[in-house]
């Protein structure tokens, strides 16, 4: 436990990366476990993430991120996208993956993947919406932890344009939408953000026991 509140101290949101390293294979395939593995509202991973390393297209996506320079400059960007229409077959095609992973009967699990339809299907558009891009931050998160552990530095970040990302990337066609972003890779060692003390509210202006 000690280590992982050490690496959360070291983390910080990396202003400027150094273009020069690279994120290996290996803690690639680290951190795309780690994403894999998160926690998500009844297990079903609506999202796909993007791990985008081609600088060109990266050249074009920064134009549609404020021209900040992390896009471009880290060893790879990732992009968070979730699902922007509602459809059954994700349901089961979940259902079926637990009953061939855990050998369970599928009949015994068919009402739970019924109950799951009822409940989604009694969100609004705007709440299936605003319910599905939740869930790709869940996904962040263990993308930023993991991070930290390998000592890789991350920053997660919501100034970019959406829209203009999914032109970019042809998302809407294969119905998605582009919610977060991170790009990933090694702090520069001219970004004097690093060195500043983290700023966080005390814990008791966060929590309260009852």
């Amino acid at each position: 436990m000690m280590r992982l509140l050490e690496n959360l101290k070291w983390r910080y949101a990396t202003k400027k990366f150094d273009p020069t390293k690279n994120i290996g294979t290996t803690d690639l395939e680290k951190l795309q476990e780690a994403i894999q593995l998160s926690v998500s509202s009844y297990g079903l991973q609506l999202y796909k993430v993007l791990v985008i390393k081609d600088q060109k297209l990266r050249e074009q996506l920064k134009e549609a991120s404020w021209n900040q320079s992390q896009i471009t400059e880290a060893s790879h960007l990732f992009v968070f996208c979730n699902y922007i229409e509602r459809s059954e077959k994700h349901i089961d095609d979940y259902i079926q993956a637990t009953a061939t992973i855990q050998g369970t009967p599928l009949e015994k699990l068919m009402p739970y993947g019924g109950f799951i339809k009822n409940s989604l299907s009694q969100k609004s558009d705007s709440e299936w919406i605003s319910w599905s891009e939740k869930q790709t931050y869940l996904a962040l998160s263990n993308l930023l932890m993991a991070c930290a552990e390998l000592k890789i530095d991350a920053c997660p970040m919501e100034g970019f344009e959406p829209d203009k990302y999914n032109e970019i990337l042809g998302l809407k066609k294969i119905g998605l939408s582009a919610a977060v972003i991170a790009p990933v890779g090694y702090r520069s060692e001219e970004d004097h953000t690093q060195f500043r003390t983290k700023v966080r509210k005390p814990k008791e202006l966060i929590f309260k026991i009852i």
